[in-house]
C-alpha cells in the first residue's frame, strides 16, 4: 500500500504526495492526489502562486468534497481549503453583513449566525459544504439561495497571487452556476464570503414541506430559528448523512422546463411536482421525475438510489467512481425516455 509523504516546501508550505482523498469526498469515493496543500490563510494560497514547483502545476480546488465525484486518481495540485473564522462586519439600516473563511462548514455558519441573532440563512440549513464553495455552486434550498444572501468575496488570483474582491454582478451567478464554474473554474482561490442578511428580516415560507409544518403546528408566524428546526428537520427525513451513507446530496438539478413543456407534462402526469419561476418558467422536481421512473431503492453494483430520497445517489459499501456515474447516466436515459428532459448532474466528475 503506498503511503503519503509529507515534504515541506520551501515556502514553509506542507505537501503531500499520493495522498488519499477518500476522507475528502463525501461519497466515500478511493482516489489518490499526486500533491495536496492544505491551505489555512490567504498568506498560504499567495505561497503557492510564488511556489517554483506549485506555481506552474494545474490546481484542483477542494472544499468540503460535497459537490464531486472522484472516477479515478487526481493527477493535479489538490489544494484544500481550510480558511477559518467568522465574524459581523457591518451593521447596517437594511442588513447584516458578515465575513465567513472559505473553510468554513456551511452548516455551521447558518447555526452561527442564529446564535448571534442574525437570521436570513435558515431556509438552506443542512447543505454540506464549505462557504468557499457556496458562491461557486450558488447553493439554494427552500426559496433562497446564495445570490439572495450575497455581498461580496475575496478571492486570490492563481496567475498573478493578487487578491481581488468580487460582487453579485461580478460572479455571475446563475441556477447552481456562477463565474467560478465558468471563466474562473480553477484560476482562482475564494478565500472569504461576505453574506448581506437583510433588515428586517422576512420569512420565505413558499414551498410545500414548510407550508406543512405550519399547518400541523399552527404556528403561522414561525421565526427564524423555528424555520431552521423545520428545515432540519425535512432535510433528515429525506437526505442520508454523509458520515453514515457515502453521497453529495441532491445529485440532479431541478429541470427548468417552458410554461408550455410544463402545461405538456401536467397532461401527460398531473401529479408531477413544479413550482412557477418569476420569469414564467417552471422548476419540475427532479425528485419526482427520477422516482416516477421507478429508480428509488434501485441499484447499479454498489452504487444506489436512496430509497427515502430518489434525487440522492450512496455509496452502499465500496463503490467506485464508474459506478456512481454509469448509475447516474442510466438514471439520465430513463428520464429523458419517459419525459424529454434531460437531468443536469449537479456535482463535478473528476
Amino acid at each position: 500500500m503506498h503511503t503519503p509523504t509529507a515534504v515541506p516546501s520551501p515556502s514553509s508550505l506542507v505537501i503531500e504526495r499520493g495522498a488519499s482523498l477518500r476522507a475528502f469526498n463525501t461519497f466515500g469515493l478511493p482516489a489518490n492526489a499526486k500533491i495536496l496543500v492544505r491551505l489555512a490563510s490567504e498568506a498560504d494560497v499567495k505561497k503557492v502562486v510564488n511556489d517554483p514547483e506549485l506555481g506552474r502545476a494545474p490546481k484542483f480546488i477542494l472544499g468540503g468534497g460535497s459537490n464531486l465525484v472522484l472516477t479515478q486518481d487526481v493527477d493535479l495540485c489538490v489544494l484544500k481549503i481550510e480558511i477559518k473564522g467568522r465574524r459581523l462586519v457591518e451593521t447596517r439600516d437594511d442588513a447584516w453583513i458578515v465575513e465567513v473563511g472559505a473553510g468554513e462548514s456551511w452548516h455551521e455558519t447558518v447555526q452561527w449566525c442564529l446564535d448571534q441573532g442574525l437570521p436570513g440563512l435558515e431556509n438552506m440549513a443542512l447543505i454540506p459544504g464549505t462557504v468557499g464553495a457556496a458562491p461557486v455552486q450558488n447553493i439554494g434550498a427552500y426559496g433562497v439561495e446564495l445570490k439572495d444572501r450575497f455581498e461580496s468575496l475575496d478571492a486570490v488570483d492563481m496567475i498573478t497571487g493578487r487578491t481581488v474582491t468580487l460582487d453579485a454582478e461580478t460572479c455571475r451567478f446563475g441556477y447552481r452556476d456562477s463565474v467560478f464554474k465558468q471563466r474562473l473554474g480553477g484560476k482562482s482561490v475564494i478565500t472569504k464570503v461576505r453574506l448581506r442578511l437583510p433588515r428586517p428580516w422576512q420569512p420565505v415560507l413558499g414551498y410545500m414541506e414548510l407550508e406543512r409544518k405550519i399547518a400541523e403546528t399552527a404556528n403561522i408566524r414561525p421565526d427564524a430559528r423555528q424555520i431552521f428546526d423545520w428545515i432540519c428537520e425535512v432535510r433528515r427525513a429525506k437526505l442520508p448523512d454523509p458520515a453514515v451513507i457515502g453521497n453529495a446530496g441532491s445529485f440532479f438539478k431541478n429541470p427548468v422546463v417552458s410554461a408550455e413543456q410544463c402545461r405538456d407534462i401536467i397532461g401527460r402526469d398531473p401529479e408531477i411536482v413544479h413550482y412557477p419561476m418569476d420569469d414564467g418558467t417552471f422548476k419540475l422536481a427532479a425528485g419526482w421525475l427520477i422516482d416516477a421512473c421507478g429508480w428509488k431503492g434501485k441499484s447499479i453494483g454498489r452504487a444506489g438510489v436512496y430509497e427515502r430520497q430518489a434525487l440522492v445517489l450512496v455509496n452502499r459499501g465500496g463503490a467506485s467512481g464508474a459506478e456512481v456515474v454509469t448509475l447516474a447516466r442510466a438514471i439520465q436515459e430513463s428520464v429523458y425516455g419517459r419525459f424529454g428532459i434531460r437531468l443536469e448532474p449537479e456535482p463535478v466528475v473528476v
